[in-house]
């Protein structure tokens, strides 16, 4: 391994009501479970009113109960993200949120794949379609790229999930938002450590402090993870920081500070052909070894959030950010590609320093019977990139940072603007909002040789998203809601990056054209008695110039426009507290995603057209995925057992359908231990991960140019932690 390298910082009625019958009449076409959902829901434990509603921000801005939203959104809570978790991964926890596709990749270099309701799917990298944020801090760029690797577990409150039309009022890349919130500190001074260890070399250390005193709050947690991985050269460190400190000012307003630091040292297996995967599944793939593919990932960020009470029936919120993340990506380019003068070579190089700020104000009053709230605000987002290439040789050593070939500084600035309202007048809450988006992308190119003329340019991409929804409380513990949104998705810097394969045609590829979604859903949301919720909720997404790869040769990418594609899918889940103990959550997704018009792509060079016909789904999404956990709590001797399944059909690789990971069914126990001894509280966890020891692809890489789509799950693996609490 050479040294680390360092790089340079850096809404209509009519349509409405046409969406929801079109919707309803799909869904009830589609699924019998919907003609037996409401009986079966309608059937309360007590006559009681509910009242275990889970209370959520993202989807107003404001507290709001999810029972109540004509929004799909879910909310993770912190003994569910850290209790027998190992907390270095979404995928641990948000299988249990429906529509929501979290895939290990084992492959630290390239972070997880995460789909909502199948947008993201073609991320061969990073989070693609779907809104990050942090404590309100976007970990999604401006150009719709995001990076969960700042993702603190070990320090969260909850993660907030939500889907489907409303997503739109959040901006750019919008087909989901996932949202983090850190904790904050109790009265008093608290202090804990955690210590974890298992199978593949995997360790875990980390530290917290915690408190209030006289309306001064603080949380601060470091972590350490280092795994050897659990296929050849998949070593990876990742240490983390992350605090939030937040000074009551007075009675009305209060000043938080937000920070966030990451660093990654990440060797990248690559995947595998069908092939070497019937071999092994702890393989690295080729070339893997011989250039020494790797990635460094240095991230710093810092935020202000200002709150105040302006009157009794307004407040202002207010934050600003910045921060820089610098990467060095070392690629197994074959050496005859890279010798091209035309080539950027086969080591990328990414300084980007990005800055933002979220002001909005809340109006809230009552109308007569009714209550309205009224939430406007404006958000700008600025990322300066600082784009390199460099050859992955040098002489005849190979992994090795060789001569400049590209070198040019990108820019994206977006400016929205948006207003979301709700009005509630009971038995019928209507929430309604529309977002106004500009996003400009320029290049300038300072590297100009012989071969290679400059390439600089801009481009400007504009949309009003509006979104609408209704929700009929029709008992106490029955909610039926139906929604509707317009959807919007600029092609991301690293889309625009090739035009070509070969470099023939250098410079960023100006010619894509955002793509753009019209969303329908309806759903149900019941309590089953005090402590269960069950939600049902259908679904159809039309998208016209969906982005889809032109050509993949030589480890370069080009993406085109490809039409119109379509999404039908049906999400259920349960979730709740049942007697002796036991508790139970359960998700289940289908979905059906497909290209509704044929296109052309060249999969090697030079180039021969093959056509992709309508119909052929779209790759990356399973037809159907499911989760389900029962546990159990013993309070008096503070004994903890949960059984975890998973199970996920046959995933397409690539545009022509021509090859598929299979089906796969998993299952995980855990066991934990709690004891308490007043201000001393210790708990011991063990969990035992893919009992049966099953050979399966945990993801693929989506239209991979040499036919290494198959990324392996490790086999069966038990880990150890236990986690010590001391306050005063």
């Amino acid at each position: 391994m050479v040294e680390r390298d360092r790089i340079r910082p850096s809404v209509r009625t009519g349509a409405i009501m046409n969406a929801c019958g079109r919707l309803s009449r799909f869904a009830l076409r589609s699924s019998p479970l919907l003609l037996v959902a409401i009986p079966a829901f309608a059937q309360p434990a007590d006559s009681s009113s509910p009242a275990r509603e889970e209370i959520v921000v993202t989807a107003t801005r404001s507290a709001q109960s999810s029972f109540d939203q004509p929004i799909a959104i879910d909310s993770i809570g912190q003994q569910t993200l850290q209790q027998g978790q190992l907390q270095v991964n979404l995928s641990e926890s948000l299988a249990r949120v429906p529509g929501i596709l979290v895939q290990n990749r084992q492959n630290y270099a390239q972070d997880l794949q995460i789909e909502s309701r199948g947008f993201g799917a073609r991320s061969t990298f990073g989070v693609r379609s779907i809104r990050l944020y942090v404590d309100g801090i976007p970990a999604t760029q401006p150009d719709g790229q995001g990076q969960v690797s700042n993702f603190d577990l070990g320090s969260a409150q909850r993660i907030e999930v939500m889907r489907g039309p409303f997503s739109a009022l959040y901006g750019n890349a919008s087909g989901g938002v996932i949202a983090i919130f850190t904790e904050d500190g109790q009265p008093g001074t608290h202090l804990e450590a955690t210590a974890e260890t298992g199978s593949f070399g995997f360790r875990r250390f980390a530290a917290k402090i915690s408190g209030e005193q006289d309306g001064f709050n603080y949380v601060a947690d470091a972590a350490d993870f280092h795994t050897a991985g659990s296929r050849d050269h998949s070593r990876a460190d990742r240490p983390d920081f992350n605090a939030k400190i937040r000074d009551d000012l007075d009675d009305q307003s209060s000043l938080t500070f937000l920070a966030n630091a990451v660093s990654i040292s990440a060797q990248d297996p690559l995947g595998l052909t069908r092939a070497q995967f019937a071999v092994s599944a702890t393989l690295a793939g080729t070339g893997a070894i011989q250039f020494d593919t790797r990635k460094y990932v240095d991230q710093e960020q810092f935020g202000l959030d200002y709150k105040r009470a302006l009157t009794d029936a307004d407040s202002l919120d207010a934050i600003v950010y910045g921060g820089n993340r610098s990467v060095k990506q070392y690629q197994a380019i074959p050496l005859s590609t890279q010798a091209s003068p035309q080539s950027p070579g086969g080591v990328i190089g990414l300084g980007n320093n990005y800055e933002g700020t979220d002001i909005h104000l809340t109006d809230k009053r009552q109308l007569g019977g009714a209550k309205l709230e009224v939430t406007t605000g404006v958000a700008y987002d600025q990322l300066d990139e600082f784009r390199t290439g460099y050859l992955n040789f040098i002489g005849g050593q190979t992994g090795v940072e060789g001569a400049l070939r590209r070198d040019e500084n990108d820019d994206v600035f977006s400016f929205d603007q948006y207003l979301q309202a709700q009005l509630d007048f009971d038995p019928l809450l209507v929430e309604a909002g529309v977002r106004n988006s500009r996003v400009l992308v320029s290049a300038h190119d300072h590297y100009v040789a012989s071969a290679h003329s400059s390439n600089s340019g801009d481009v400007a991409y504009r949309a009003t998203t509006p979104a609408a929804g209704v929700t009929w409380r029709m008992t106490d513990w029955v909610n039926l809601y139906a929604s509707y949104g317009k959807g919007f998705e600029t092609p991301s810097l690293n889309e625009l990056a090739y035009r070509s394969t070969n470099g023939s045609l250098p410079g960023l590829n100006f010619v894509l054209k955002p793509s753009r979604s019209d969303n329908y859903e309806v759903g149900i949301k019941s309590f089953l008695g005090d402590n269960v919720k069950a939600t049902l909720a259908g679904f159809h997404i039309d998208t016209t110039n969906e982005l889809a790869i032109e050509q993949n040769t030589g480890g370069r990418s080009v993406y085109q426009n490809v039409g119109r594609t379509g999404r039908d899918g049906i999400e259920l889940s349960l979730d709740g507290k049942l007697p002796y103990g036991f508790e139970v959550a359960a998700a289940y997704t289908w979905l059906r995603a497909i290209y509704v018009q044929s296109f052309f792509s060249c999969p090697s060079l030079p180039c021969v057209p093959r056509r992709v016909p309508a119909g052929n789904r779209i790759p990356g999404i399973p037809r159907n995925d499911a989760f389900a956990e029962l546990s159990w709590h013993d309070d008096p001797s503070g004994f903890s057992a949960a059984l975890e399944t998973r199970f996920e059909s046959r995933v397409y690789v690539d545009d022509p359908n021509s090859d598929s990971a299979p089906q796969y069914f998993t299952a995980s126990i855990r066991t934990g231990f709690d004891q308490d001894f007043g201000d001393l509280k210790l708990h011991e966890f063990v969990r035992l991960d893919n009992l049966a020891d099953r050979k399966y692809a945990g993801s693929v890489i989506v239209n991979e140019s040499n036919g290494r789509f198959f990324e392996p799950a490790p086999g069966r693996a038990v880990y150890f932690g236990i986690n010590a609490k001391y306050g005063w």
